[in-house]
C-alpha cells in the first residue's frame, strides 16, 4: 500500500494535475493514520494539498477516516461540538469558554476538543479550564459522565488521535498548516447534532459548511472568529455560514455595539476570566463577547430559533 498515487494525481502539472476524490482522500487518510505512508510522502500530499486548495471533498474524506478510529466516543452524550483549535499572537483570553458554559447550564451538552499551541501565554486554554473547574478527560466514559452530571467536558487532541496531533505538528517542520488543522474541526468525536466552529481565513467557512454537508452533519456554524476560535467580536459584523437541518445557509449579523477593543487584548490575565465569570470584576465588553457568542451557539443548536429570541436567552 503506498499514497504516492495520490500524489501523482496532485502533482502532475498545470494541466493534468488534479484534487483527490472523497473515498481518495479517506484511503490516504487511513493510510496515514495507520502508519503505513513515508513521512516524505505525507509532506508531499500536505504541500500539494496546501498549494492546490484543500477542498471539500479532500476535507471530508480525510475526516472520515480520523472518525473511524473515534467509535467509542459515539454517543456520549453531547448535544452541541466545540473544537478549539487556534494558535497564534492573536489569541486573547478564551471568552468562548464561558459561552460554552452557559450552553452546558442551559441544557445543551458541551463537547470541547482541542489542541493550542498559543504563543499568547493569556490564550492558554488548559489554564481558564483548571480555573472554571471544566473537566479535562482522555476517556468516553469519563465524559459521558462529565456531561451527564456537569454538562460540559473538554477533550485533548493528544487523547482523541494521537497519530492527528502528530500530523498537526507538522506544521513546525513544513512551516505551514495543512488540511489537518480543518479536519480537526470536522471531527465531532461525539456525533453531536449541532457542531460550532471558528476560523482565521474567512475562505475557510465555506470550506468547512460544505464539508459538513457532505458529512452529514444536521446542524452547523462557521465565523470568523477570534483568533480562530468561535468566539465573536461583538463591535464587528459577524458573517455566518453553515447548515439548518443540513441545508446550507449563510447570514449577515450586525455588530451588537459600536466598540473598538481587540479579543487579544494585551492587558488581560488568565484570573480576569474567573472574575468576569463569579461577578469579582465588572467588565461589560467581556459580558457582550460571551453573551454574543452563546447567542449565535444558541441559536445553531435551534436553528427555528430567531436572533431577537437566541440573545434574549442568551442574556
Amino acid at each position: 500500500m503506498s499514497i504516492a498515487p495520490y500524489i501523482h494525481a496532485m502533482g502532475r502539472g498545470p494541466s493534468r494535475a488534479r484534487s483527490l476524490t472523497r473515498n481518495e482522500a479517506r484511503d490516504a487518510m487511513r493510510q496515514i493514520l495507520a502508519g503505513n505512508a513515508a513521512p516524505e510522502a505525507i509532506g508531499a500530499l500536505f504541500m500539494l494539498m496546501r498549494y492546490r486548495g484543500e477542498t471539500a471533498d479532500e476535507v471530508a474524506g480525510f475526516a472520515e477516516a480520523a472518525r473511524d478510529g473515534l467509535a467509542e466516543w459515539n454517543g456520549i452524550g453531547a448535544a452541541l461540538d466545540w473544537p478549539s483549535y487556534a494558535a497564534g499572537r492573536s489569541r486573547g483570553l478564551p471568552w468562548f469558554l464561558l459561552s460554552a458554559l452557559l450552553l452546558a447550564r442551559a441544557g445543551r451538552p458541551v463537547l470541547l476538543h482541542g489542541w493550542n499551541s498559543h504563543q499568547n501565554p493569556v490564550a492558554d486554554v488548559r489554564t481558564a479550564l483548571r480555573q472554571l473547574s471544566i473537566p479535562i478527560t482522555g476517556r468516553p466514559d469519563c465524559a459521558r459522565t462529565a456531561l451527564a452530571r456537569g454538562g460540559i467536558a473538554y477533550v485533548p487532541l493528544e487523547a482523541l488521535s494521537p497519530a492527528l496531533l502528530k500530523l498537526l505538528k507538522l506544521r513546525d517542520v513544513l512551516g505551514l498548516r495543512s488540511a489537518v488543522n480543518t479536519v480537526c474541526r470536522m471531527l465531532n468525536p461525539g456525533r453531536a447534532a449541532t457542531m460550532v466552529q471558528g476560523v482565521f481565513h474567512p475562505s475557510y467557512r465555506e470550506l468547512q459548511q460544505d464539508a459538513g454537508r457532505e458529512l452529514g452533519q444536521q446542524n452547523l456554524m462557521v465565523i470568523k472568529g477570534g483568533g480562530g476560535e468561535f468566539e465573536r467580536h461583538p463591535g464587528k459584523t459577524c458573517d455566518v455560514f453553515g447548515l439548518k437541518g443540513g441545508v446550507q445557509f449563510s447570514d449577515k449579523i450586525a455588530p451588537m455595539a459600536s466598540v473598538h477593543r481587540r479579543l487579544a487584548d494585551e492587558t488581560a490575565l488568565p484570573a480576569h476570566l474567573l472574575d468576569v465569570w463569579t461577578g469579582q470584576r465588572a467588565d461589560p465588553w467581556a459580558e457582550q463577547v460571551v453573551i454574543g457568542t452563546a447567542a449565535l451557539a444558541l441559536s445553531a443548536t435551534e436553528p427555528g430559533l430567531g436572533r431577537t429570541a437566541a440573545m434574549r436567552q442568551a442574556e
